[in-house]
């Protein structure tokens, strides 16, 4: 079989470049390594593979919120321990 660009190294390229972005790699550091002048052509080539950058996003909130808010105060604040001493 002949390599083409849908089966020889443009495909490996591809295939890298949507590995590490579904991971979480900037758009901006992932368009040094395929060679891409501009992180804007990158983001146009892989954005059909950003959807679950939705899921990412309320993960990170979740996350930075405690996963429910169990304290009726929300975040801790840099206040200290609640007996008042100073850390």
């Amino acid at each position: 079989m002949p390599v083409t660009r849908q089966n020889g190294m443009h495909v490996l390229r591809h295939t890298y470049a949507s590995v590490l972005l579904d991971a979480g790699e900037s758009v901006k550091a992932l368009s040094l390594y395929p060679g891409h002048a501009d992180p804007g052509f990158t983001l146009r080539v892989y954005t059909h593979l950003l959807p679950s950058s939705e899921d990412r996003t309320r993960a990170a909130i979740d996350r930075a919120l405690g996963d429910g808010l169990s304290d009726p105060d929300g975040l801790a604040t840099a206040q200290g321990p609640a007996s008042g001493t100073s850390p």
